[in-house]
């Protein structure tokens, strides 16, 4: 399915917008909706602010989903008190044909992956270059725990992958649950289920970036001839 084609000089931002509006579509009415992170999370947002009356509430991934949702005057619960969700809507890093995906940019991976389980549906809204055919060329976030991280770096070394600490004002970044960010840079991830099981493994680790076993039901992509739906 494809919607009516826009400009073809839409800029990237102009393709978040589309997908973000796109993505209503899934929000059943009378519902709590799970809400993601990130850029195009955040057009998603401002879309579901004009039907906030129609909904329950949702439940954030982050702390700056949160904010941006109540400053919008959108009821924002607790995950912990939410048996469960019709539907979550996040972006993507990267997305391959099988809905797997890279995510962790923002640093709300563990928290995203949270809401992603608790969800019947995983709604994808992401731009057309985030679309590939193999996991890897974005960096992988990892969130660990930061005693571990001398200990992941080599594992990942082992692995034929570069990882380094993410920092943030020249110092490591914390993420909203007190951790810190290790990025992988140099793997090509062809098995995403089996390395998402292995890495999860490791000590340490609190959550690796790739969403294999919480992977997209169906991707909202942007692109010049209009938001493409694929679905897995």
């Amino acid at each position: 399915m494809t919607t009516p084609t826009p400009p073809a000089t839409l800029t990237q931002d102009e393709l978040k917008t589309l997908v973000g509006q796109a993505a209503l579509q899934y929000v059943v009415p009378g519902e709590i909706v799970g809400v993601g992170t990130g850029s195009t999370v955040n057009k998603f947002i401002d879309a579901l602010a004009t039907m906030k009356d129609q909904i329950k509430g949702a439940v954030s991934s982050s702390v700056a989903s949160t904010e941006r949702l109540k400053a919008l005057g959108i009821r924002v619960l607790d995950s912990n008190d939410v048996d469960a969700l019709s539907v979550y809507i996040d972006g993507a890093d990267e997305i391959d044909g099988q809905g797997n995906m890279i995510k962790g940019g923002g640093a709300a991976l563990t928290r995203e992956k949270i809401v992603a389980a608790q969800s019947a549906k995983f709604v994808c809204i992401a731009d057309a270059s985030k679309l590939v055919t193999a996991l890897g060329k974005f960096p992988l976030p990892v969130e660990v725990i930061p005693m571990s991280t001398r200990r992941v770096i080599a594992q990942f070394a082992a692995l034929g992958g570069t990882a380094q600490v993410r920092l943030k004002d020249g110092q490591p970044l914390v993420t909203d649950n007190g951790q810190h960010i290790v990025d992988v840079t140099g793997l090509q991830i062809t098995d995403p289920r089996g390395f998402e099981a292995e890495v999860s493994q490791w000590p340490g680790v609190v959550t690796v970036g790739v969403f294999a076993f919480q992977k997209a039901d169906i991707c909202l992509l942007g692109t010049p001839e209009g938001v493409r739906t694929l679905s897995y």
